[in-house]
């Protein structure tokens, strides 16, 4: 049995190719049933996510699989077979696992350390569960990565440092004034970037957000969501002495707050620091406000400059979680070769277990005096000496298992205890015996 992963990514396909291949929630169970009919293919699941469509499985021919697999996306695509190989990767065994590990700690994540890959992962194994599609050796798997990614994040801090715009907005904030909790907060704009920074400063707490807009209904609409208040755009003026962050974000190609704004709020605020984060390109706050003491004022190439920093330091933090992932995908390697052995391990314990009882049964046939509790004992005793004489095989069976040429030491093993041996040993007596007959 051999652990595959196989599909397509960011890396791989443009988007154009990856919709094709989206697997929406409705449609895992069909899609997991189709792998589940497949003969090599004994366990499957399937991570579908704006950046990577993967299958995740257990075969005991990962070829034969690939090749099973890009038929079933073919047909739910509409993409032809061939068409869609040349954007599909396959890797097995350990590069499979490492693969898996890389995918749920976030280092093959289009942004490195990004928190909802984590989820996503969880909940495709969730969905294989439930539909039945994942059985033994996925669940280890898929454990040891969710273990492996908590590692990670705590050992690494690969996911410490923001790295888009607006976190990196409440980042600085932070460091301005420390406790966010008591500061009020007025966005200028409900646009994507605005609606993303008043969710990091909700998630912050913040005491209370205003958001003022041109067009005075997406204000209400995006102050309603976190529970502020919407300020008509020709009111916003009144309400700078209340801000603490202004962050703006709006299409105007000049400035709207100017140095002369903030003359008049200086004096109302009595030194109290504000802390203005310009987003818009064009800039829509002058340059000049930066000159007043209390005011810090920061534009999208400041943000930049602190994302692009902290993504170098991901990186860095990277190549440190590599080598743990390297280390753990050995180590479930080294579980997954020595699972192969069982079930040589288990006819030995078998073949032991048959000698015991016939043993047994002999002993308490020839001794019928002794009561329950005297066989009970006896019985205790050579099950523990068979468990010490096997132990040691046991363990050196599963050391070579991962080896080089385990398979030679294996079926050494096998045949040592097989009953064909049995036979041989047998026929062997018995040619020996007729050559001593013959010589007299």
């Amino acid at each position: 049995m051999e652990i595959f992963a196989t599909g397509l990514n960011y890396k791989t396909a443009p988007v154009e190719i990856r919709e094709k291949l989206a697997i929406p929630e409705d449609s895992f169970q069909e899609i997991l049933e189709k792998l589940n009919q497949i003969p090599s293919i004994f366990e499957s699941c399937i991570l579908s996510t704006c950046n990577r469509v993967e299958i995740y499985g257990v075969s005991d021919n990962p070829e034969e699989a690939f090749s099973s697999v890009l038929r079933v996306l073919s047909s739910y695509s509409g993409l032809k077979v061939e068409e869609l190989k040349k954007y599909m990767f396959l890797y097995t065994g350990r590069e499979a696992i490492k693969h898996v590990f890389h995918v749920s700690s976030s280092l093959d994540s289009m942004v490195i350390g990004e928190p909802q890959i984590v989820c996503q992962f969880k909940d495709s194994f969730t969905k294989a569960r439930e539909h039945k599609t994942v059985k033994h050796i996925l669940t280890r798997l898929f454990d040891k990565a969710m273990n492996v990614s908590k590692k990670i994040r705590t050992s690494t801090g690969i996911s410490r440092r923001a790295v888009s715009i607006s976190y990196a907005a409440i980042e600085l904030a932070k460091k301005i004034f420390g406790d966010l909790s008591d500061k009020n907060v007025l966005l200028l704009g409900a646009g994507e970037m605005a609606e993303l920074a008043a969710r990091h400063l909700a998630s912050a707490g913040v005491r209370h957000i205003f958001v003022s807009n041109r067009t005075f209904e997406k204000a209400v609409q995006l102050a309603d969501e976190f529970g502020g208040s919407a300020i008509r755009f020709n009111k916003l003026f009144e309400f700078l002495p209340e801000a603490d962050i202004i962050i703006v974000s709006t299409g105007a190609k000049e400035p709207i707050l100017r140095k002369e704004h903030f003359k008049e709020v200086e004096k109302l605020r009595q030194g109290k620091p504000v802390f203005i984060i310009d987003i818009s390109v064009p800039r829509n706050v002058a340059d000049d406000v930066n000159e007043l003491e209390n005011v810090f004022l920061y534009n999208i190439d400041d943000l930049k400059m602190v994302v692009d920093r902290n993504l170098q330091e991901r990186k860095i933090a990277a190549e440190t979680a590599k080598i743990l992932v390297d280390e753990e995908a050995s180590k479930f390697e080294r579980w997954l070769k020595q699972l192969e052995v069982n079930p040589a391990i288990a006819m030995v314990r078998n073949f032991a277990d048959e000698i015991r009882e016939k043993q047994l049964e002999r002993l308490f046939n020839s001794m019928p005096y002794l009561n329950e509790k005297e066989r009970e004992n006896i019985d205790l005793a050579v099950r523990s000496i068979i468990n010490k004489i096997l132990h040691r095989p046991t363990m050196y069976i599963k050391d070579r298992a991962t080896k080089e040429n385990s398979e030679f030491y294996v079926e050494i093993f096998e045949e040592m205890f097989s009953p064909k041996w049995e036979l041989r040993k047998r026929a062997s007596a018995g040619r020996s015996k007729k050559a001593r007959e013959g010589e007299k």
